[in-house]
């Protein structure tokens, strides 16, 4: 038995927030019945209708995607631009999660299961991302610390987990690594601004455990059923 909510999410209808308003609002149904209790559990043999269609069990599916520059995280583009759901050749709807920008490369993942996607963008879960960014000139160690200590921007303390130099290039610019374990829009290169540097590359290099490994930029490969578990047992942890 698991809550009305999850389920809906799971089965890739939408969010589980947005699951829970439209129960409240009397638009889902359990073998019939009209449900608002937030808290109902169903099984698999209960029949569920969402705004009257029937919710259909289906295979639940993970992919890596190694983003490359000039795709759109999205699952349409109203500017008719390729998104990132066009390099994956299925016919299933699926969607990614979280949001890379339109110039930033690297792991990305994608996945028609609500409650996954849930488990990886909730603060909680504690899942780190490590991001390359390539500054426009070299950072002073009172910027690197005070990125980790936290910078307030848009009503968030916004901080790095860790933060190293990795290298200074010969024409005044360099790449730092950066690890956080939130993701808001935009927050690696606000962070940077926010000490007065700005980001002329940026690649995701590392999503909890997953790199891209030897995926070429537009490539992808579906998670094994291990690599899924080991996200729950990762988040747990935390």
């Amino acid at each position: 038995m698991e809550r009305l909510q999850k389920v809906i999410a799971n089965c890739g209808v939408c969010s589980r927030r947005k699951a829970e308003e439209l129960i409240l609002e009397g638009k889902v149904t359990v073998n019939g019945k009209v449900i608002r209790e937030l808290g109902t559990k169903v099984s698999e043999k209960d029949t569920v209708e969402v705004m009257g269609k029937v919710l259909e069990k289906k295979q639940s599916l993970y992919f890596l995607l190694n983003k490359p520059r000039g795709v759109i995280t999205s699952v349409r583009d109203e500017k008719n631009r390729k998104t990132v759901i066009d390099l994956i050749d299925i016919d299933e709807r699926i969607y990614p999660i979280g949001r890379l920008d339109y110039d930033t490369t690297g792991v990305l993942l994608l996945t028609n299961d609500g409650g996954f996607s849930n488990l990886m963008t909730h603060p909680s879960g504690q899942i780190e991302k490590v991001y390359v960014a390539k500054l426009n000139k070299k950072i002073e160690g009172k910027d690197l610390a005070q990125l980790k200590k936290g910078v307030l921007m848009d009503g968030y303390l916004m901080k790095a987990d860790r933060i190293k130099l990795r290298k200074t290039n010969s024409d005044g610019t360099c790449i730092v690594e950066l690890t956080i374990h939130e993701g808001r829009n935009h927050q690696v290169k606000k962070m940077f601004e926010s000490v007065g540097y700005l980001v002329d590359k940026l690649k995701r290099e590392r999503v909890g455990f997953l790199t891209t490994g030897k995926l070429k930029s537009g490539e992808y490969r579906s998670l094994t059923p291990k690599e899924v578990h080991q996200f729950y047992v990762l988040a747990k942890k935390k």
